[in-house]
C-alpha cells in the first residue's frame, strides 16, 4: 500500500489552543455522552495527566490532522475516519467531564475568591508573555489573541492557554522571564476550576463525585484511545517524512522516563492509578513546566 508524500515539508509545531466555554462543551459532552457510558471498564487508562492540557493540546493539532483526512481516507481505507471527525467532541467532552467532576467537590462557593486571584495571575502572565514575545521567544500572535479575551470565561480560558504557553517553552524561557514555575502551574490548575464554578452558577451542581469521576475517566479515556489510533494513521503516511511526532505529538512527551511512541494507550506511564468511580474531586494535579 503506497503512503502519501503530497507533503514533503516538516511541519511547524503547532500552538496550544483554548478549549471551547462550558455551553459548547457541554453539548459536545451531550453529543458523545452514548459512547462515553458504554465504554468498557477494561478501556480505561491511567489518568495521569492534566485534562484541560492534554485537550488543549488536542484542539491544536486539530488543523494539521484534518489537513490529513483525505489521505487518511484514501492510503488507509479500513481506518475508521470517524475517530477524527469526532476528535473534536471527544475533546470537548474530556474538558467538560473534567468541569463536571470539578464541580462536584462545592465548585460553587469558589467563585468569588477564584476571580480574586484569577484576574491579577492572568494580567501578570499576559504582561510577562508579551515581553517574551516582543523578544522572539513566544509567538506574539497567540499572546495577542490571549490578550483579545474579555470576561470571566475568557479569563478562565486565557489562563489555561498561558499556562500551556509557558509551559511548551519553559526551557527556553527560563531565567528570562519574571513569571515563575508557581505561577504557570497555578493558572494551570485556577483556570479549570474557574471555568467549573462559572459553569455552577449557570446552570446548576453538576452530578455526585462518584458519578462525575466515572464519566471523567470514560470520556479521558474516549479521547485519548481515538487520538492513538489517528497517530498511529500518522506515523504510516508521514514515515518517510518524519513529521508524525510534530503533527500528531504524543500527549505524554516531555514526561520523565517517556521515549517516543506511536501510541499513547499501551504504553502510558503507570505513576499513578486509574481514576475509577471512587476517585475524588479535587483539582487537577499541577504540571512541571518542560525543563525543569
Amino acid at each position: 500500500m503506497a503512503k502519501s508524500s503530497s507533503v514533503k515539508k516538516k511541519s511547524a509545531p503547532r500552538q496550544p489552543s483554548e478549549p471551547a466555554a462550558p455551553p459548547q462543551a457541554a453539548a459536545a459532552f451531550d453529543k458523545a455522552l452514548p459512547e462515553i457510558e458504554a465504554l468498557s471498564p477494561d478501556r480505561l487508562i491511567p489518568l495521569n495527566l492534566d485534562v484541560p492540557r492534554a485537550v488543549s493540546q488536542v484542539l491544536g493539532v486539530l488543523p494539521g490532522l484534518r489537513a490529513l483526512r483525505g489521505d487518511i481516507a484514501a492510503h488507509l481505507p479500513t481506518f475508521d475516519i470517524a475517530r477524527l471527525d469526532r476528535l473534536e467532541t471527544y475533546a470537548l467532552a474530556a474538558w467538560y467531564a473534567h468541569l463536571l467532576w470539578l464541580s462536584s467537590g462545592g465548585a460553587e462557593n469558589a467563585l468569588k475568591p477564584l476571580l480574586a486571584e484569577a484576574a491579577p495571575l492572568r494580567e501578570n502572565l499576559l504582561g510577562d508573555a508579551e515581553a517574551l514575545a516582543r523578544r522572539g521567544l513566544l509567538d506574539a500572535a497567540t499572546v495577542a489573541d490571549i490578550r483579545a479575551g474579555q470576561g470571566h470565561i475568557d479569563i478562565a480560558n486565557d489562563l489555561v492557554a498561558l499556562s500551556a504557553l509557558f509551559s511548551a517553552s519553559w526551557s527556553e524561557i527560563a531565567g528570562k522571564t519574571a513569571a515563575t514555575e508557581e505561577e504557570v502551574k497555578r493558572a494551570g490548575e485556577i483556570g479549570p476550576q474557574l471555568l467549573a464554578a462559572l459553569g455552577v452558577r449557570e446552570h446548576g451542581k453538576g452530578p455526585g463525585p462518584t458519578e462525575a469521576a466515572d464519566r471523567r475517566a470514560r470520556a479521558f479515556a474516549l479521547l485519548v484511545h481515538a487520538y492513538d489510533q489517528i497517530r498511529r494513521a500518522v506515523a504510516f503516511l508521514r514515515w518517510d517524512e518524519e513529521d508524525a511526532d510534530v503533527i500528531a505529538p504524543s500527549l505524554y512527551k516531555g514526561r520523565t522516563g517517556r521515549a517516543t511512541s506511536t501510541t499513547d494507550t499501551t504504553e502510558a506511564p503507570a505513576d499513578e492509578a486509574p481514576a475509577g468511580p471512587t476517585a475524588s474531586p479535587g483539582t487537577p494535579a499541577p504540571v512541571t513546566p518542560a525543563g525543569t
